[in-house]
């Protein structure tokens, strides 16, 4: 039997999410870089090299990790990008190996991304209107986007999900555009309540945040069925003619971390403890120094023992 890691709050760890470059070609106005906190050394000195990548895997697999998701950045930009998921890929125990992506270079990377080993994407898209997707992302690549979603379509990499961040005043419009959309290409649509993240002004956040309570009750009377996702007891809405709707709240909503399952690593290669704090322990460092694979997964072990519900925190922190 596998084994599992739990922290001491009884949250299982069984997913690890892997920011592979903190570089990015597009410019969205509500990104928070998870990729990279200050403090980090450059990416050319500590950026994790897919050999690297794939022992991390492995030790984590053998730690009960199964479930790996490949972030940044733009993950796409790595030039070996198809060299780290295979490396990830040819592991045995990985589940579940995904991307979140911009899409951008999707049409011209799905193919052999599906054959090293990739599972599934994830594509950022949150409107389907030329101007107002350069207006968010910064860049006229609308049109690159879509046919990476096609060319991810094709190359098998199923579910393709959607992620839509929800903006008021930008799209908030557009949701059912959206489901259309997301019936005929036969993908899953998440809409996601913009987060009150670290470096995102405070006007900002009260400019454009817009609750998911309208949505989720409109969605709900359409619904033929609906079931919650155990990870951060996320609904999903199943709509007529196939399509699927997820909602993602952020993490100022206690569910989110109180079913958290994942650990995240940086691409200078430090175990975050959490999303929205700067917590971390140094995993690169060791295993460039000579670190045996007990004392790697020693680390694993550490952070898994000081992870902490953000929200828990934050509650203590006003008291």
């Amino acid at each position: 039997m596998r084994p599992r890691l739990v922290d001491r709050f009884g949250r299982p760890v069984d997913g690890l999410r892997i920011s592979v470059t903190e570089a990015c070609n597009f410019a969205c106005i509500y990104c928070h870089r998870e990729g990279a906190w200050p403090g980090g050394r450059s990416a050319n000195e500590r950026q994790m090299r897919a050999d690297e990548l794939g022992r991390i895997t492995r030790l984590a697999v053998e730690l009960g990790i199964t479930k790996f998701k490949l972030t940044g950045g733009e993950p796409t930009l790595r030039p070996d990008i198809v060299d780290v998921v295979a490396e990830m890929g040819a592991i045995g125990g990985v589940e579940d190996l995904s991307m979140t992506t911009n899409g951008s270079r999707l049409a011209e990377l799905a193919y052999e991304l599906a054959e090293a080993g990739l599972m599934r994407v994830n594509v950022s898209l949150d409107t389907l209107d030329p101007g107002k997707f350069e207006l968010i992302t910064g860049r006229g690549k609308l049109d690159a986007v879509l046919a990476g979603i096609e060319a991810a379509l094709d190359a098998g990499l199923r579910p393709v999900k959607l992620n839509m961040v929800l903006l008021r005043g930008l799209n908030d419009g557009e949701v059912w555009d959206m489901v259309d959309f997301a019936r005929e290409k036969g993908v899953i649509l998440q809409v996601i309540e913009l987060v009150r993240a670290p470096g995102v002004p405070a006007s900002f956040f009260e400019a454009y945040h817009i609750g998911l309570e309208e949505l989720e009750a409109e969605l709900a009377r359409k619904a033929v069925k609906v079931v919650r996702r155990q990870l951060q007891d996320r609904p999903k809405f199943f709509l007529p003619e196939g399509v699927e709707v997820e909602l993602v709240r952020p993490v100022h909503n206690s569910a989110f971390c109180a079913k958290c399952r994942r650990l995240r690593l940086t691409s200078d290669g430090r175990l975050k403890l959490c999303l929205m704090r700067p917590d971390t322990l140094d995993l690169l460092g060791p295993l460039r120094s000579g670190a045996s694979d007990e004392e790697l997964k020693a680390i694993f072990k550490r952070a898994v023992e000081l992870r902490e519900p953000y929200y828990r925190a934050s509650e203590d922190e006003q008291s």
